[in-house]
């Protein structure tokens, strides 16, 4: 039994990353199909590609590196909100990541988004995690 879903989920993208891995699989979820798909928008991984063969699915995310130095894109990847601990924000006091460099993803009543989109939009919502 997994008693956090999106740790995990971060943990195998930061594991991938470290190891020089091309290619992570994931299990599927709601949640993670939305993070998934704000890294791609936002420049953080190459691809990816939800197959719905089984009963939950798998993402299947292709990480992205520098060409020169081989470095992966991904520096960080930080859990904010944890289930023993939930982390609100209001539209007024949502993160700023790296003093702008960074994203922060926010799941808000209009669904998983930046935290400069939900600013955007005036709503808050729990922090689920920074990406830098």
């Amino acid at each position: 039994m997994l008693t956090d879903p999106i740790s995990d989920y971060l943990t195998r993208i930061r594991n991938a990353n470290m190891a020089g891995h091309r290619v992570v699989d994931i299990p599927a979820s709601n949640l993670k199909k939305q993070i998934t798909k704000i890294l791609f928008d936002q420049g953080y991984i190459l691809s990816y590609k939800f197959e719905d063969d089984k009963v939950q699915g798998n993402i299947k995310i292709a990480l992205k590196y520098d060409k020169f130095t081989k470095e992966p894109v991904i520096k960080k990847l930080q859990r904010v909100s944890k289930p023993g601990l939930r982390k609100y924000a209001g539209s007024g006091e949502l993160p700023r990541v790296l003093n702008g460099l960074g994203i922060a993803i926010v799941s808000t009543s209009h669904g998983v988004m930046t935290s400069k989109q939900a600013k955007q939009e005036n709503v808050g919502g729990e922090v689920l995690c920074y990406v830098y």
